[in-house]
């Protein structure tokens, strides 16, 4: 099984052209997770500005740009990147993902390079925080929350694991007495085999969040019990028993904004807030909202979703085709 180094792992093929695996296991039902998919496009486009313009010393994406044309497919993926504008301090590249030589983009996307590390500038403090507050972690340490000591805090028993296999490589740890607000979710975020977030690590980190959709069932839920405790059927996020049949939550565009840079070796752990301002007609916005430790705002992410029954990620493409929708993922 793939760790999320080996399953984001990008070799050339020539100084622009670039080859990646989408392995099974970080899949949602048949379709590679986006914010994985989108992780593959900050690594590819990191080796692209470490070979071919290892130069300019521009290591870092700080904004990122994609729409989700097709659905992705397990197996071979290619990405093409065509420099739109490379300059001194930002440069702009444009990224098309595509699975078989013949065939038409799955996802498009515009990503701009820096050097985090180096940027100079005005820098003013302002009055933003996260409201509501969230809950504070209670326990002195990471490893005290992992190992289910922290009073406000408690690990999430995934939904629809089966169909969720890409959610089934964290851990996330929600808030003990529920979620803040309907359509709003807070987390705390770690790599269930260990590993750590590097800055391409963003893409799937602002993508993996509990579904706001399936809180509302659930908004005022008593107290879970602690980890060790609990049943499979337990939810911090749900409130106990799933009221809801699985969906598919498909994004069609997605936007990241890097604030700033994580340490070279990556961090374990990770804040994420997640929250809907309109969910409408099956479809709704998401506000991301990424910090470290220390509460320090890390990137910001902003999507537009669909909200789609499980059968629809689970029909063969040749299936879409035949009702009217040439192919494309939703």
């Amino acid at each position: 099984m793939a760790s999320f180094a080996e399953a984001t792992a990008i070799r050339a093929l020539d100084s622009h052209t670039y080859l990646a695996r989408f392995p099974e296991e970080w899949c949602i039902g048949s379709v590679p997770h986006g914010g994985y998919v989108t992780s593959c496009f900050l690594s590819a486009t990191a080796l692209h500005f470490s070979t071919t313009h290892a130069a300019r010393d521009q290591p870092h994406t700080i904004t990122l740009h994609l729409t989700f044309l097709r659905r992705t497919t397990v197996g071979p993926a290619r990405f093409s990147i065509r420099d739109v504008k490379l300059g001194r301090r930002t440069s702009t590249v444009h990224v098309s993902l595509t699975e078989s030589d013949d065939a038409e983009p799955s996802v498009v996307g515009y990503l701009t390079q820096s050097n985090l590390r180096t940027e100079e500038g005005i820098s003013l403090r302002t009055e933003w925080s996260l409201h509501p507050p969230p809950f504070p972690l209670a326990s002195a340490t990471m490893q005290a929350l992992r190992q289910g000591k922290d009073e406000n805090w408690t690990l999430m028993t995934p939904r629809h694991a089966n169909f969720r296999k890409a959610s089934l490589r964290t851990e996330k740890y929600v808030p003990r007495k529920g979620q803040l607000g309907p359509g709003m979710a807070d987390e705390w975020i770690c790599l269930k085999d260990g590993g750590r977030f590097t800055q391409e690590s963003l893409g799937f980190v602002a993508d993996q969040f509990p579904q706001v959709v399936e809180i509302y069932p659930g908004t005022d839920p008593p107290p879970p019990p602690p980890p060790s405790s609990a049943s499979p059927s337990d939810s911090a996020s749900g409130g106990g028993k799933e009221k809801l049949k699985p969906n598919w939550y498909p994004t069609i565009l997605l936007n990241l904004d890097v604030k700033k840079a994580l340490p070279v070796e990556g961090v374990e752990w990770l804040f994420v807030r997640v929250q809907a301002k309109k969910i409408q007609d099956g479809r709704m916005d998401l506000e991301v909202v990424v910090l470290d430790e220390e509460g320090d705002l890390v990137a910001v992410s902003n999507h537009v979703c669909l909200i789609l029954s499980a059968d629809r990620n689970m029909a063969r493409s040749g299936e879409a085709k035949q009702g009217g929708e040439g192919g494309s993922k939703l």
